[in-house]
């Protein structure tokens, strides 16, 4: 990993951070993108703290560790990383993924509170671009409380996770998506938010 692995990573999470918040899921400075740049050590590019994610550069990262700590680069500006870079770690050490996107998406909360124990979803189309059957397939999108630990927050995160559903809500706070790609994690984010306000509107 070097400076040129960083920005590269931050030129994509820029794009994508700039689409999501054209959609209206990362307003004022919410949310924040991470990209997997080292497997060993884990180390990943995330979106730095407090930025306007419809405005951001290549350089606008921190690169974090696997507890989200803050972790130096040569040549790159040792931004705060986002309060979050701990739960995104975690993703990325528990599932494989080396993307993880996480947007404050209306539907995901409002979700959470009519089922706080999992949305469940069934014979809707949309499943399979979550890599799901489209019939016969209950699909539970697992839902988990709150916390400003992230400590605490990415253990409830592995008590919930299913290899076969590549998203989780966090009650009163978003929704987290991962993926291999940035782009793969794009349509998951897409798709699943879709098939809440689905699950919302016939409930």
């Amino acid at each position: 990993m070097n400076r040129e692995d960083v920005l590269a990573a931050g030129g994509r999470l820029a794009v994508e951070a700039a689409r999501y918040t054209g959609i209206g899921w990362m307003r004022g400075t919410s949310g924040n993108l991470s990209e997997v740049v080292s497997r060993d050590p884990l180390r990943l590019a995330v979106t730095a703290s407090g930025l306007d994610k419809g405005e951001l550069t290549p350089s606008d990262v921190a690169v974090v560790g696997e507890q989200g700590e803050p972790v130096a680069v040569t040549g790159v500006e040792p931004l705060t990383p986002s309060a979050e870079a701990g739960l995104h770690a975690r993703v990325a050490a528990v599932t494989g993924a080396d993307a993880i996107v996480h947007v404050h998406a209306l539907n995901a909360v409002v979700a959470a509170h009519h089922w706080p124990e999992g949305v469940v979803l069934k014979d809707v189309e949309t499943l399979k671009g979550i890599g799901r059957l489209a019939h016969d397939d209950e699909v539970v999108i697992p839902v988990i409380e709150n916390s400003q630990d992230m400590a605490e927050l990415g253990d409830r995160f592995e008590a919930v996770y299913d290899a076969a559903t590549p998203a989780v809500i966090v009650a009163n706070h978003g929704l987290y998506t991962w993926a291999p790609t940035l782009h793969r994690a794009r349509h998951i984010t897409e798709c699943v938010e879709w098939l809440l306000a689905y699950r919302i509107a016939i409930r």
